[in-house]
């Protein structure tokens, strides 16, 4: 009767034993989805940028809007006191990403290099004067003093003088005393009447407008008349491509935080507010003019319709400035604008 009773219990014990097992089981599979979502990390983009560069902005609205984190992508800032320590972070691996120009693209592709461009802003120099200037074509520049950011090479300058020979006949660069600098002395010397105009990047050229300096000819201007049916990007992300293949869900989140970034700075003015002590601006009328002229610099075209005009500019510029400014290709490298399998677009 005893052993009996000795079978029936460890039936019982076994089978509780399986019925738990079972249950744990089933409830392990239940949670498993949610044990591979938390232990996948939110992927990383490492992004070199000038310590008091204008991309800042952007990012920083990104980040307090957490829009990164939203599309899916850590963004990482390094901070880099100039261009060219960028530029070498990129090549090295320090960072993933910086935004550069696309004859930089192109010309690194054209040495074997992969590197890809996303255009980021169409916002480009302008060729300023004072308000009172009597200066009201570039015609009326011969025999003037220019001042000009970005060296002799500079693709504003080169357009500008494209359409000073082609419009009106005057080679700016030759007839006129030109004076190459740094774009924050270039501006001081300009407010204090020792140029007669000075061609400086956007946001130098946006401050002088606030306080009452006119536009002449701007980059965009400059571009359209010489054959581009619209504003191109200048400048733009730019990252390898083998990145972008090895991390294509990364670059996708990034681009698609810097569209949201850029409706939210494009609608918001709340959003530029909190941005304030990162733009520097002298007063309310400076804050708002580098405001509008940011919105206005935002892209709006197709990149293959970009990419288009791009191309008509770089046989131009290539013309213009030759292997000194574009290196040995006579056309834009293939591949230098990003193909994400939408055509570009």
């Amino acid at each position: 009767m005893m052993s009996g009773i000795v079978d029936f219990g460890r039936i019982v014990m076994r089978l509780i034993r399986a019925v738990t097992a079972v249950f744990a089981l089933l409830f392990a599979v239940q949670l498993a989805p949610n044990a591979r979502a938390e232990s996948e990390e939110t992927p990383t983009i490492r992004v070199g940028v000038l310590k008091f560069g204008t991309v800042n902005w952007e990012l920083d609205a990104m980040t307090r809007a957490g829009l990164g984190r939203k599309a899916g992508v850590d963004v990482e800032l390094v901070a880099f006191a100039g261009e060219d320590a960028s530029a070498v972070a990129l090549q090295g691996g320090s960072v993933d990403m910086i935004v550069s120009d696309w004859l930089w693209v192109s010309r690194l592709r054209a040495s074997g290099a992969d590197y890809t461009f996303v255009p980021y802003s169409t916002s480009v120099g302008s060729l300023m004067v004072a308000g009172d200037s009597p200066v009201k074509t570039l015609s009326d520049l011969k025999g003037k003093t220019i001042g000009v950011a970005g060296g002799p090479l500079d693709k504003n300058w080169l357009l500008v003088q494209a359409l000073g020979k082609q419009k009106y006949g005057v080679d700016l660069a030759a007839e006129n005393s030109i004076v190459y600098g740094a774009p924050p002395l270039l501006t001081e010397k300009a407010r204090q009447g020792e140029l007669d105009a000075v061609l400086n990047f956007w946001h130098y050229a946006a401050r002088l407008e606030a306080e009452g300096f006119r536009t002449l000819v701007s980059g965009t201007d400059a571009a359209m008349e010489m054959g581009a049916s619209g504003p191109v990007a200048s400048i733009g992300w730019v990252f390898r491509e083998d990145f972008a293949k090895k991390h294509p869900q990364a670059i996708a989140a990034f681009l698609a935080a810097d569209k949201a970034t850029k409706q939210r700075l494009a609608t918001s003015d709340d959003a530029w507010e909190a941005l304030k002590p990162l733009m520097k601006a002298e007063d309310e009328k400076t804050f708002t003019t580098l405001r509008e002229r940011y919105r206005e610099g935002i892209p709006a075209r197709p990149a293959a319709e970009e990419k288009a005009d791009t191309e008509k500019l770089y046989r131009l510029l290539a013309e213009i400035g030759g292997e000194r400014l574009v290196g040995p290709a006579k056309e834009l490298e293939p591949g230098t604008y990003y193909d994400d399998g939408k055509n570009g677009s």
